[in-house]
């Protein structure tokens, strides 16, 4: 009897560490299992967050420091409202105005999100001509479109809106000088690159120029535009949105044609494309276009 009930507690024991054992292999088993779906799932996950965006279409792409073409006649820097070394008279000197990437193109025609991207790629695609010919008449002025990749923005529109602001009879057209024609490969004399608050800094920032990821500027033959400023506008201008965008594109082209910065001519008066609005209206009354649709000038005093 004694001999049995010793069998039994060592067939007892015996079994305990049999099924310690085979949890522990269990367990075993649970862990390899988990250390190989986990990584699994998380490259399952990367696709998803890291995959391919869209970013515009365009004929060509381009480096954001490379330079166009010499052809213009007004070669020298100006950046808009920003803080920069300037020069006095018209043509001189410099002047100036998170990654939440969606993937989706930009209609321009909607009222703007105010998330927009602060990175992009810092390359640049190229928007295909909106049209065949030039607007107005006089010296035909060649010019390109850019979009940096990243932005969400598409070039089409982009470009359709420029060419329109350009064909406007209150525009830099309407004296009969100047015209504007869109190519997308050959030589042309003015740039005109919508870029990230973060490349607007770095480009501007390259001739000396600060302008803060808030504002415009020019560089040489190159018109950077913020996207910022192109997507939400600016507080001091009370206009509609596509209004502050032909702001943004005449005033820096008024640089490149050689025209300084003006201020207001008094309260009440429409403020000149060459005023800095950005800054404050000083009485005036906001307004993008330099020409009124009679055909007047409407002009400032001049300001360094």
């Amino acid at each position: 009897m004694v001999g049995e009930e010793r069998g039994r507690r060592a067939r007892g024991r015996g079994q305990g560490r049999g099924a310690v054992r085979r949890a522990r292999r269990r367990k075993t088993r649970i862990r390899v299992t988990g250390a190989v779906l986990v990584p699994g799932a998380l490259l399952l996950c990367g696709a998803l967050v890291w995959g391919p965006w869209g970013g515009g279409e365009g004929a060509s792409a381009s480096a954001p420091g490379s330079r166009s073409t010499p052809g213009s006649p007004r070669p020298s820097a100006s950046a808009d409202d920003a803080k920069a070394d300037t020069g006095t008279g018209a043509g001189k000197g410099r002047t100036a105005e998170k990654k939440p990437e969606s993937g989706k193109r930009v209609d321009l025609s909607r009222t703007p999100s105010t998330s927009v991207p602060v990175h992009g790629s810092g390359t640049f695609v190229t928007a295909a001509p909106v049209h065949t010919g030039s607007q107005g008449t006089g010296t035909v002025h060649r010019y390109r479109v850019e979009v940096e990749r990243g932005t969400g923005l598409a070039t089409r529109p982009a470009a359709a809106a420029v060419s329109e602001m350009f064909a406007d009879p209150r525009g830099w057209t309407r004296t009969g000088r100047d015209a504007f024609q869109q190519v997308d490969s050959g030589q042309a004399g003015l740039v005109i690159r919508i870029a990230t608050p973060d490349t607007v800094d770095r480009l501007c920032g390259a001739a000396g120029l600060n302008t803060r990821g808030e504002v415009n500027c020019r560089v040489g033959t190159t018109v950077v535009v913020n996207l910022k400023r192109w997507m939400t506008g600016s507080p001091q201008f009370d206009g509609p949105l596509a209004e502050y965008r032909a702001l943004i594109i005449n005033h820096e082209v008024g640089h490149w044609l050689g025209h300084g910065h003006e201020t207001c001519p008094g309260p009440g008066r429409p403020a000149p494309a060459m005023m800095q609005q950005i800054k404050g209206l000083k009485g005036c009354v906001a307004n993008a276009w330099p020409y009124t649709s009679e055909g007047t000038y409407l002009r400032g005093p001049s300001v360094p």
